[in-house]
């Protein structure tokens, strides 16, 4: 894993390569015995200073990042977190788990293609929300969370 003090040594790394490094120990961390502790930063800098404070993986927050930007949960378009994604990988330095709300569309197809978008930001893992954001029908019936999951 690279030092995140040492902004210097991500030059020797290709992105690909770091992305697959930060696979590798997220995965590493699911696997060992016990929990670990993953924070959420809100922006690139509370990500810096986890990542130098000893945090092993970082977790986005959509509630965090919306609140940061004056807006209510949930107000944050997919495109702006994909960026925002972006800034805590690059800001970090460390595996990032990415909150993807609930996967920004109600269709498997759009889900799919935000946890692809996500990867290319550099998010190593993700989270999909079995909460639809209508009051009529609060949560996706069974069958359509497994469906929008496995795509």
């Amino acid at each position: 894993m690279l030092d995140p003090s040492r902004p210097d040594q991500e030059h020797a790394v290709s992105q690909s390569d770091l992305q697959a490094r930060h696979a590798e120990a997220f995965r590493a961390l699911h696997a060992r015995p016990g929990a670990f502790i993953i924070p959420n930063p809100w922006d690139a800098g509370t990500a810096r200073l986890l990542a130098m404070a000893g945090f092993e993986a970082l977790a986005t927050t959509s509630a965090g990042f919306a609140f940061s930007r004056g807006l209510p949960d949930s107000a944050i378009g997919r495109d702006a977190m994909l960026e925002h994604i972006a800034d805590i990988v690059a800001a970090g330095r460390l595996p990032v788990s990415a909150d993807l709300e609930n996967g920004f569309g109600d269709a498997p197809a759009i889900v799919a293609d935000t946890i692809r978008l996500a990867a290319e930001a550099g998010a190593v893992g993700g989270s999909i929300e079995d909460a639809t954001g209508r009051a009529d029908v609060p949560i996706y019936a069974f069958d359509a969370a497994v469906e929008r999951v496995a795509a």
